[in-house]
Parts: C-alpha cells; sequence; structure tokens
C-alpha cells in the first residue's frame, strides 16, 4: 500500500508539474516573441541532443548487460528499441551541428526528419513492448540483434536523404510544415495509449518499473506538445521537447534500474534475510533457535569471564509432549508449542533470552545473576508459569514442564559443554521423576551408559537376548487362571537382566518398540499355540502394544500374518491399549473396529491414570477395563483408591466390560475386589512372571486348580 501511494504520488506530480511548466513556457514564449537567438542556444541544443544519445545508449547497455540469464522479451524489445533510438537522437544531433558554422542556428529539414521518426519509433515501441505478454527468453545472438537493429535504422536513414518528390518535407522555408506537426500530433496519441496500457498494468502488477516507465511517457508526452505548439525552425518548443524527452529517457533509464538491477538486488537481499532468519530461527515458534543459542552464549561467556559473572542455561521440556501430538494432532501440538514459547518469551527478564530447540524443548539463558541459589529461585518461578492451562481450540490443557541447569563456569567452559549438560540434566530430572535438576557430572555418566544401552538394545534383538515371561489371570470367583499376559524381559550379556523400565523408554524413543512388539506378539502366539496342541485348556493371551504399534499402518496385516503363521485363532489373542491411544478417537476407533473385526479381543491398560473421555469410552470397540496397580496398591489404607476401584468396576459392569486389577499382593486385596465384583485379578499374590517352562509345569499342568 505504500509503494502504490509513492507510485500515485509520484505519476500526479509529474503530470501536474509538467502541465504547469508547460503553460508557464507557452506564456512566457508568447510574450516574448519568436526571436530568441540568443547565444546559448545552439550550446544547449548540442548539450541535449548529446545527453539523449548518451541516455539512450545507457538504456540499451543496461538493458542489454545486467542479470542476462533472466532476459525477457521486454528486456530484448527494449535494447532494439533504445539502440535506434540512440543512432536517430545522433544522427539529428549532428545533423544540427553542421548547420552552426554558418550561422544559421536552426534545425535543417534532415535533422527535423530525424527527430521525427524517433518520436514516432519510440512511441510506437513503447506501446508494442507494454502490450506483448512477458515471458523468459533464450539470450538471442547479439550479432543478429545487432544487424537487425542497424538494418531497420539503415533503411530509415536512407529514405531521409534521399530526395525523392513523394518524401514529405519537415520545413516551408524558416516554418515548421504540417507534416512535422501531425507526425508528431500522431506520435503524441501513441503516447496517450501507451501511458494508458501502462497505467492498467502497474493497477494490476504493482511492478516497481512501471511507474518510472510511465514518467518517462508523460515527459515524452509533454515533449510532443511542445513540438506540436513550435511554429519556426528557431522557436524555444524545439529546445524544450528535446529537453523534455532528456528528461523522459532518465525516467525510462530509472525504471529499467529498477527492473535490473534495484529489485533484483533487493529479492536478493529479501531472499538472504530470509534464509538467515529460517537458519538462526525456529519454524514452530519463530524463536531463536539452537545454532542462535550457540552465537548467544559464546557472547555471553565472553563477557563474564571479563565482568566475573555467572550465566546460566535452562533447558526445558513439555511433559508427555508425544501424548499431545498423538491425540490433538500436529497442528494443535504447534499452537501449544507456540503458546508455551510466547509465555516464556513474554514473562523473560533483563538479561533473559529464550530459545526453541525444535521439538518440544526450548533454552533460557540467564545473565544478570551473581549466585546459583539466585538462579534456583528464578527456574522455580518460570515453573509456576505454567499453573495456568493453555488454550487450544477453545480447551484448556494443564502442562508440566522439565528443566535442566547448567552454570558457567561451573558446569562446562563453551557453549556446546553448557548446552549439552543442561540437556543431560534435564533428561537426569525425567528419569526421576522430578522437575527440576541441576547437573552434575555424575549424569554425563549416567548417559554415556544410556546410550551405550540403547547401541546394545539395537543389537540384542537379532542376537536373541529377549525373551517372554507369563504371569496368570485369576478368576476371583472361582479362582481358577482363565488367562496369561505376555511380559518381555532383557538378558544382556554383561549387565544381566536389565529392567523393562529401562529399556522399554528406550525401545519406544528409538522406533524399535515396533519390531520388538512384533517379536512379542509372534512369540506369545507360538507358545499359546503351542500349549493348546499339547492339550492344555485354552487360555487367552494378552499382549501390550505400543503408541508406535498402535499407530503404524501395517497393524492390520501384521496381526493377521502372525495368526496365520503360528495357526492361533483369533479368540485366545487379547491386546492391551493404554488410554492415551484413545486421545485421536476417529483414528482409534477405526483401528480398533478392524482389529474386532477378525475376533481378537481388546483391553485397556492401566485404566485410571490417563485422561479417557468417558462420553465416548461407552463407543469403544473394546472387551475389558485393567485397573491400574497405583489404585490397588493402598486400596485397604486409602478410601479414596477404594472409592476409584468400586467406581471403575460399577462402571465397567454397567458398560458390560469384563474388569481385571493388576498389582494384587495380598488376600485382603483379593477379597476386596471380589466384594466389588471384579471379574479377575493378576498379581503376585497369584504369581509372578515366569518363563514359558515354570508357568506350564506351575500353572498349566493343574490348571483346573483354583491359584493361591
Amino acid at each position: 500500500m505504500k509503494f502504490k501511494t509513492q507510485g500515485q504520488s509520484q505519476i500526479g506530480w509529474v503530470a501536474i508539474g509538467g502541465l504547469l511548466f508547460f503553460l508557464v513556457s507557452q506564456w512566457f514564449r508568447s510574450s516574448s516573441g519568436y526571436d530568441l537567438n540568443f547565444s546559448g542556444y545552439p550550446v544547449i541544443t548540442l548539450l541535449g541532443g548529446f545527453a539523449a544519445t548518451a541516455a539512450c545508449i545507457g538504456i540499451y547497455n543496461q538493458s542489454w548487460l545486467f542479470q542476462t540469464q533472466k532476459l525477457t522479451l521486454r528486456r530484448v524489445l527494449m535494447t532494439t528499441l533504445f539502440l535506434m533510438l540512440g543512432l536517430f537522437e545522433l544522427v539529428h544531433i549532428v545533423s544540427f551541428a553542421e548547420e552552426v558554422p554558418n550561422r544559421a542556428m536552426m534545425e535543417s529539414d534532415f535533422s527535423l526528419m530525424m527527430s521525427t521518426m524517433g518520436s514516432l519509433v519510440c512511441s510506437v515501441g513503447l506501446l508494442f513492448i507494454y502490450s506483448v505478454h512477458e515471458k523468459q527468453v533464450a539470450l538471442p545472438r547479439k550479432f543478429l540483434l545487432f544487424s537487425a537493429t542497424l538494418g531497420a535504422f539503415l533503411i530509415l536513414y536512407i529514405c531521409s536523404i534521399q530526395e525523392w518528390s513523394f518524401l514529405p518535407e519537415m520545413l516551408d522555408g524558416h516554418l515548421l510544415g504540417k507534416v512535422f506537426t501531425r507526425l508528431h500530433w500522431v506520435a503524441g496519441l501513441l503516447y496517450v495509449t501507451g501511458a494508458i496500457v501502462l497505467y492498467v498494468q502497474w493497477k494490476k502488477t504493482k511492478n516497481a518499473d512501471l511507474p518510472p516507465i510511465l514518467n518517462g511517457i508523460l515527459c515524452f508526452l509533454l515533449g510532443q506538445g511542445y513540438f506540436v505548439t513550435a511554429s519556426v525552425v528557431d522557436d524555444l518548443n524545439l529546445l524544450l521537447g528535446m529537453l523534455s524527452n532528456c528528461l523522459g529517457y532518465f525516467f525510462i533509464q530509472k525504471g529499467l534500474y529498477a527492473s535490473v538491477v534495484d529489485t533484483p538486488f533487493l529479492q536478493q537481499q529479501a531472499a538472504e534475510a530470509k534464509m538467515n532468519y529460517i537458519a538462526h530461527h525456529d519454524d514452530v515458534t519463530g524463536l531463536p533457535n539452537r545454532r542462535r543459542l550457540s552465537q548467544r552464549l559464546q557472547l555471553m561467556l565472553d563477557d563474564a569471564v571479563v565482568e566475573e559473572k555467572l550465566v546460566g542455561v535452562l533447558v526445558l521440556n513439555i511433559n508427555r509432549f508425544k501424548t499431545i501430538n498423538d491425540s490433538l494432532g500436529q497442528q494443535a501440538a504447534n499452537r501449544v508449542l507456540r503458546q508455551v514459547g510466547q509465555r516464556l518469551n513474554h514473562s523473560s527478564l533483563p538479561g533473559e533470552e529464550v530459545f526453541g530447540l525444535g521439538r518440544d524443548e526450548f533454552a533460557l539463558t540467564m545473565t544478570d545473576f551473581y549466585s546459583t541459589d539466585t538462579a534456583l529461585r528464578r527456574t522455580r518461578s518460570i515453573l509456576q508459569l505454567f499453573e495456568k492451562p493453555v488454550m487450544v481450540d477453545g480447551s484448556e490443557y494443564h502442562l508440566t514442564l522439565g528443566i535442566g541447569m547448567a552454570i558457567f563456569p561451573y558446569d562446562g567452559e563453551s557453549p556446546q559443554e553448557i548446552i549439552q549438560n543442561a540437556d543431560t540434566a534435564l533428561h537426569s530430572a525425567k528419569e526421576q521423576g522430578i522437575e527440576l535438576n541441576r547437573y552434575a557430572h555424575a549424569m554425563q555418566m549416567k548417559a554415556q551408559e544410556r546410550l551405550q544401552l540403547e547401541n546394545d538394545l539395537r543389537k540384542a534383538l537379532a542376537r536373541g537376548q529377549f525373551y517372554l515371561v507369563y504371569q496368570p489371570q485369576v478368576n476371583l470367583q472361582s479362582g481358577l487362571i482363565v488367562g496369561m499376559e505376555a511380559l518381555v524381559r532383557w538378558h544382556h550379556p554383561q549387565r544381566g537382566s536389565v529392567s523393562p523400565a529401562e529399556f522399554i523408554p528406550l525401545a519406544e524413543e528409538s522406533g524399535l518398540i515396533v519390531p520388538l512388539g512384533e517379536w512379542v506378539l509372534r512369540e506369545a502366539c507360538a507358545q499359546n499355540k503351542l500349549w493348546q496342541e499339547a492339550g492344555y485348556r485354552k487360555l487367552c493371551v494378552s499382549v501390550n502394544l505400543s503408541m508406535r504399534q498402535f499407530r503404524h499402518s501395517h497393524l492390520l496385516d501384521s496381526i493377521n500374518s502372525i495368526l496365520r503363521e503360528t495357526g492361533l485363532e483369533p479368540a485366545w489373542l487379547e491386546l492391551e491399549i493404554t488410554e492415551s491411544m484413545t486421545f485421536d478417537k476417529d483414528r482409534a476407533f477405526e483401528q480398533l473396529h478392524k482389529i474386532k473385526e477378525i475376533g481378537v479381543h481388546i483391553s485397556i491398560d492401566d485404566f485410571g491414570t490417563g485422561y479417557s473421555s468417558l462420553h465416548y469410552l461407552k463407543d469403544l470397540p473394546i472387551d475389558r477395563l485393567k485397573i491400574d496397580r497405583s489404585f490397588v496398591n493402598e486400596i485397604m489404607e486409602d478410601s479414596n483408591n477404594a472409592a476409584i476401584v468400586s467406581t471403575i468396576t460399577s462402571m465397567a459392569h454397567h458398560l458390560q466390560l469384563k474388569v481385571t486389577a493388576e498389582g494384587v499382593e495380598n488376600e485382603e486385596q483379593m477379597m476386596f475386589l471380589r466384594n466389588q465384583h471384579c471379574h479377575e485379578a493378576q498379581g503376585y499374590f497369584f504369581g509372578k512372571p515366569i518363563e514359558a517352562a515354570d508357568f506350564e509345569q506351575r500353572f498349566l499342568r493343574d490348571i483346573d486348580k483354583p491359584a493361591g
């Protein structure tokens, strides 16, 4: 809008100023008579003519030499047009100069012919150039371009110098002929048409080069006005017309400069600025990114050494953000990230800067403090910022953050080391289940162990280091075993047994959970089929699905393939999902319906610890709810837990779902659950998870004997 206003203002000033100057000059001319042979007249005419010639050649060079890889049709035509106009202007002024030694101080018939032809060619050329469709063209051969231009000029030049009787004469003695006036009238009308065409184009395209070109055409039109009103060879209007043309050439050159040099340069600058912004800012939050953090942190550390101050770096992570992303979708998750970034940025104090590290991580630097206690107090106040929920699509979501802190010079000497150590402190905080943690050297050792464990995990599946254990599931009314849950274990060749709490999160993060989950499913189905073929009573085996497996597009194909491969009937397989997998209810419903259609049972594991909506829980195609062990453990000591278990059990009965309690460890818990009409239970009271051979020996051979 600003450019449009400036362009209109410039065009308006040129039009109004030119008209006023024309009126004033005509008043002066009429009041002074025609005797204008002052001593400077021929000098000004010569200088103006050579200036016009130089301007045309300059326009030719500018159109031809710059940005040749982006040569357009208009530029090719401009090159040809102004090379020809430059030749006309040169011949015109040279032929005028030939009269000066004879002190004629007037235009000759031939010089006027050259000037008039130049005006006609210019008006026709500009109208044609800005009427054709603009497009990119291949770089033409210079020889052909020069040849065509010079050929056209020579034809017109020869016609002008021939004294053929049918050729019109520009002069009638000392008076300008009617042909001269009429030809300039025609040129003027062509300029008016060209100005209209150009103005319409400018209104549509807003190209920066068009207003100067339009101003140039207005100056050419003003020149035609002077030529039309001239009457004798030494008329002041001839000089003013030539000077108007010179001004027009100036505007044309300015417009071409904007198109060929200035605009591409500004576009390149804008592109470089955009690339620099992209390179140093996070594309989701718009905050400075990790690269900018390293650069800024280096400056902060240098200043801190001189001023003997501390520099703190906080790395912040949104807890359970993956669940938010999986349940709400990427767009909504991005809006959450932007709100978190804005909240951190708006609440930052002097000496603090906020950075986006990608995904769900942020960083905050602190410089204006002199003790670690001050930094810790400030960090705790940052945690309090998120006691207020964020709004996404009209719904409130409560977020919690994990923060890792590293302080220069205690926790590192370089920007990379400080950032890495703050990140290590963050991971340590998450493992410990706390919100804030400051870096300690022991964390680095643990991080290295974690990395080594991840590398070993990638090799464990191929080397056969995983095995399954089975835990019985018991009917609380009859006391009989009705099912079993298959659980994966890892025997590390050096470390021995690795806790699932250690390697399952690693497998989730690395994506190894998908092939590992398929292996568990295949092994459990194969083992259950072997027991059935051995003549034992048929039991249902439960297998946990990870979030990655559940969202995998080939999950159904994988289940069908494993069932066919092992020969296990679908009715003897139960898949356990978590509540978080049902956040994206449309996608979850579709996936669950497909699984149910093949006859596999579905249960929701750890029920009560997630955020399932009871509104659509009733519509989920599931068979069972499994009460999380955290409610069962203190069921006899905590009345709230007892109330929760009772409520879940009652709700399951009303929804015609089976309910299983996990983590039953004593008879009191078992009796309470039986009194609440809980269908089934599992836990150490009935049996620990044990390997297949032990499970067969202990439970399957005496399967009709009540457990516990």
